[in-house]
């Protein structure tokens, strides 16, 4: 699959089944992850891999979070399920160092942003497919401890990886509809 062909062509996918990828095709990607823009070479982002009786981990740490922030029992529900919708999940933590001041934070959190969708991407060329989840259970403490977190770093993307349920080819976004909000020059 060519580059521009898989950039046009990513999307979203939340129907996932077996198989995830293998250590050495997870080794690829992670590979991958290390050529996005990265000022000062700080690699700000490290990853978080859950399989098999990690995702038992997940779902317990996720509903621990749902009870500690008070996000009710709609939540609750969604989180003792949530693990069973991938084979294999992935944490993307930025790794915020704030006494760099050549680097911001800011430019270190959308370098750690990069590395989650080179990630994505890496997966797609390697045709497994993915979709990035947050939401407001990844601030929970003991997911965050269990993450390795400290106190200024980022859970910024749970990464639901395996293969496409559904293999029906979907339409390429157009911009050209919003164009003009979409694009200017000076």
């Amino acid at each position: 699959m060519d580059a521009l062909d898989l950039l046009l062509h990513r999307h979203s996918e939340k129907n996932l089944i077996a198989p995830a990828p293998t250590p050495q095709e997870l080794e690829t990607i992670f590979q991958a992850t290390r050529r996005v823009p990265d000022h000062g070479k700080l690699t700000p982002y490290r990853f978080v891999v859950m399989e098999k009786e990690g995702l038992q981990k997940l779902g317990d740490l996720l509903k621990e979070a749902v009870v500690e922030l008070n996000l009710g029992e709609e939540r609750l529900a969604k989180a003792a399920g949530f693990p069973e919708r991938a084979p294999m999940f992935v944490a993307v933590i930025a790794e915020i160092n704030k006494e760099i001041k050549k680097v911001p934070a800011w430019e270190q959190m959308l370098s750690a942003g990069c590395a989650a969708y080179a990630f994505q991407l890496a997966a797609n060329a390697l045709g497994y497919a993915n979709v990035w989840v947050t939401g407001p259970w990844i601030d929970g403490s003991a997911l965050r401890q269990a993450f390795g977190c400290r106190e200024h770093d980022k859970v910024v993307a749970l990464i639901m990886l395996g293969t496409a349920q559904d293999k029906t080819p979907r339409p390429i976004k157009e911009y050209n509809k919003d164009k003009d909000n979409f694009v200017t020059y000076l």
